[in-house]
């Protein structure tokens, strides 16, 4: 699990470096779907006939389109809303905004999962977005209207992700991870390729040998693993657990970004940045006790 949250927080210095070169959301996306598409084909076709060979139950179709579905609500428009807003806001603020899905699991679980929402949850929402705001403030002074759009957009994708942590559960736990994963991330990328087809008549190949790199980083590094190895752990210890394990992906994105990407990091960011861990990590760790 823990390899798998640092993974994913490789993803936003990925698509940053992309953007140097060519800044568009779309086409990165779309790369980024087209290396990991062949695998989650590859992966979903193996668990097929591995389970033909060992006499174990194909998933019903209605289980299948629902896994799907769930992909395009997680994945697909997760993904267009995030590297969007990845085209206004920093990779250390989008991290941080994503990070928040776990506050978004609690009221979304309360409002239409039939969740109890506990004080401690309040009272870790409030932390968490005190330090989102935070930071959203710092950054806001330099890049104004464009940062308050790219942070509305991330903080979209952190609800559809939400709500596809809170959907999955149910079918991974009747058809397995790697046949959830592979039904749910296939959905999505041929979803996402069939969008860049209809918005620009084709998959732009134009691009230099190191885009393709990092469209394949993306797309492999910081898409297909971790999917496989986050839905595993979510199948075994559930999504408040895999949300407190995640807790060190923003601190791996910051370090990168500082690093990698020469992004600012002040003693506001690291104020905020405090908060946000502080508050969702006092949240999971809640929920991981109650669970």
């Amino acid at each position: 699990m823990t390899l798998g949250s640092v993974l994913f927080s490789s993803k936003a210095i990925f698509i940053k470096l992309a953007y140097v070169e060519r800044y568009d959301a779309l086409l990165m996306l779309a790369w980024r779907m087209a290396f990991a598409l062949p695998v989650f084909l590859a992966v979903g076709a193996y668990e097929v006939v591995k389970r033909r060979e060992y006499g174990r139950p194909l998933p019903r179709m209605a289980d299948a389109a629902g896994a799907i579905a769930v992909g395009l609500v997680g994945y697909y428009l997760a993904m267009v809303l995030d590297f969007t807003g990845l085209l206004y806001i920093t990779a250390q603020l989008e991290r941080l905004t994503l990070f928040t899905y776990p506050i978004f699991l609690l009221f979304i679980g309360a409002a239409f999962f039939g969740m109890r929402l506990s004080a401690s949850g309040i009272i870790a929402a409030a932390i968490t977005y005190s330090g989102l705001a935070f930071v959203f403030l710092t950054d806001f002074s330099l890049g104004g209207s464009n940062v308050a759009l790219g942070t509305a957009l991330v903080l979209a994708s952190a609800i559809s992700f939400a709500v596809y942590q809170l959907m999955a559960k149910r079918y991974i736990t009747r058809m397995g991870s790697t046949m959830f994963t592979s039904l749910a991330l296939s959905g999505a990328a041929l979803t996402t390729l069939v969008h860049v087809f209809l918005a620009r008549g084709g998959l732009d190949t134009s691009v230099s040998p190191n885009y393709l790199m990092l469209a394949a980083g993306t797309g492999l590094l910081a898409t297909v693993i971790p999917s496989f190895i986050v839905n595993a752990g979510m199948g075994r210890i559930g999504a408040a657990s895999t949300a407190m394990v995640s807790n060190v992906s923003p601190l791996i994105t910051i370090y990168f970004a500082v690093i990698l990407l020469g992004e600012e990091f002040t003693l506001a960011h690291g104020i905020g940045t405090a908060l946000v861990v502080a508050g969702v990590g006092f949240h999971t760790w809640r929920e991981f006790k109650a669970s």
